[in-house]
């Protein structure tokens, strides 16, 4: 029985990675639902409804396991779950959108990549995470394989026009706020805290702010729309709410309970990834010969990190049954 115990462990352990990733690889497909919700709402107002859609997963699940949270609701719980709720996903995104209009693309672009670097710096100085011997190459394949998604074998033209303070900052600080996110959240499970109350926790108490979003930003609503176009709308929101929303957070968090934050922050790079090839299938933006070769190289550092992980697991598990 102690045996089926550790393997067990050691199976999850290794399956990890792979949810984070397929977490990540649904939020590719978010492209699919937004292009044409923004063509009657805007991006303020999607967000909105699909956190008081995602109410109706939310509100049960908190209901449910209410009692779960007895004792575990303190100043570090309260300030993870803020971090991740609104640093990650509201105040990030703004930033990172802001940063846009007060810089280059590529400089915006080139600038984000450093978002699992934080994650990695943080992950060891607040999680305590030691870095296993092979990681350094794990980060560098997995940064070269996110540049040549971004930029190709083009170097990026760049000037010091493009990389303006201002926009520079809100990259790097949308960044840091990604990969923090990812720390929160590891943070969050280590305090036994169920990865579906941490995912409904993060929709619910984005509600709130994003609500104060919306009404600063004075957008108004159009409502003249006809049966079919309503019917249309409500199917994409859906979509948009439940699938790169709902199912890609329950799977991210639930790979991230049995991953360490710095191999989680890299295999969250299997969304650009996702997203390049949904460009190519369906927007049909040409994917060229280099981002072939930053898509493999994101793909073979994963399945490589998950070899290393799975030998990990498995040393530490022969270990215990020597002795006992």
């Amino acid at each position: 029985m102690r045996n089926e115990e550790l393997n067990g462990k050691s199976s999850g352990k290794v399956k990890g990675i792979w949810y984070v990733a397929l977490g990540a690889t649904l939020w590719g497909l978010d492209p699919l639902f937004r292009i044409l919700l923004l063509q009657s709402f805007t991006s303020a107002q999607i967000v909105f409804i699909e956190h008081l859609l995602l109410m109706l997963y939310a509100l049960p699940v908190l209901i449910k396991y209410r009692h779960a949270l007895t004792g575990k609701i303190t100043m570090g719980v309260v300030g993870a779950l803020l971090f991740v709720s609104w640093g990650g996903s509201a105040v990030a995104t703004i930033l990172f959108t802001s940063a846009f209009a007060h810089g280059s693309a590529n400089a915006v672009l080139l600038l984000q990549k450093l978002q699992p670097l934080f994650a990695i710096i943080l992950a060891r100085f607040l999680l305590k995470e030691a870095l296993p011997s092979r990681f350094f190459g794990f980060i560098l394949f997995a940064l070269a394989g996110t540049y040549l998604l971004t930029f190709g074998f083009a170097l990026p033209s760049l000037s010091l026009q493009d990389l303006s303070v201002l926009g520079s900052l809100l990259s790097i600080l949308a960044a840091a706020l990604w990969g923090g996110s990812t720390v929160m959240g590891k943070y969050l499970l280590q305090k036994d805290l169920d990865f579906p109350i941490v995912t409904s926790l993060r929709f619910l108490l984005a509600v709130p702010l994003l609500f104060v979003i919306l009404i600063a930003s004075g957008d108004a609503w159009t409502g003249n729309r006809t049966a079919g176009e309503w019917t249309l709308i409500i199917v994409n929101l859906l979509f948009q709410a439940f699938l790169p929303g709902l199912v890609s957070m329950l799977l991210y968090y639930k790979g991230l309970s049995s991953t360490k934050a710095f191999f989680a922050a890299i295999a969250e790079l299997a969304f650009p990834a996702i997203g390049v090839l949904i460009n190519w299938l369906v927007f049909d933006k040409p994917l060229t010969f280099g981002q072939l070769i930053g898509f493999v190289l994101i793909w073979s550092t994963l399945w490589f990190m998950n070899r290393s992980q799975q030998d990990e697991s498995t040393k530490t598990a022969n270990s215990l049954k020597t002795a006992h």
